[in-house]
């Protein structure tokens, strides 16, 4: 296991553990099913309430389908999308288009940043094909 990070449990440890060995982001089913696995159970209601807590850390990131699901990732994993609001697949962007702005201490309004999400919306080549669009 990594090296405890300060003020984080290992139970939270764990789960930043899962989600940086996942090549993909996870929802906090798949993150449970992937603790059974491992040996290391956790009721879902307490992952829910460390991934909860871990976001608001900004420890990890978590973004929403449309079809209201939350995926969680390690906040390094900087990736973006663009999904499909007929179907909900889902496309990773090759880059971040705004990965180099730098907010001025004005227009953060006394916030100090973390991370930011960015999330494009449209049809993809199937569903924009269909009669009905």
């Amino acid at each position: 296991m990594p090296s405890q990070v300060a003020g984080i449990s290992e139970r939270q440890q764990l789960i930043i553990q899962h989600l940086e060995e996942a090549n993909q982001e996870l929802s906090g089913q798949d993150l449970h099913a992937r603790l059974r696995a491992s040996n290391s159970p956790m009721g879902l209601a307490t992952v829910y309430r460390h991934l909860r807590q871990l976001q608001q850390r900004g420890q990890i990131r978590c973004r929403h389908l449309p079809s209201g699901e939350a995926l969680f990732a390690p906040l390094g994993r900087d990736e973006h999308h663009i999904t499909c609001v007929d179907c909900g697949t889902t496309a990773v962007l090759k880059r971040c288009p705004v990965h180099h702005v730098d907010l001025e201490t004005e227009d953060s309004q006394g916030f100090a940043l973390l991370f930011h999400t960015l999330e494009f919306f449209g049809l993809c080549e199937q569903c924009k094909s269909r009669p009905s669009h």
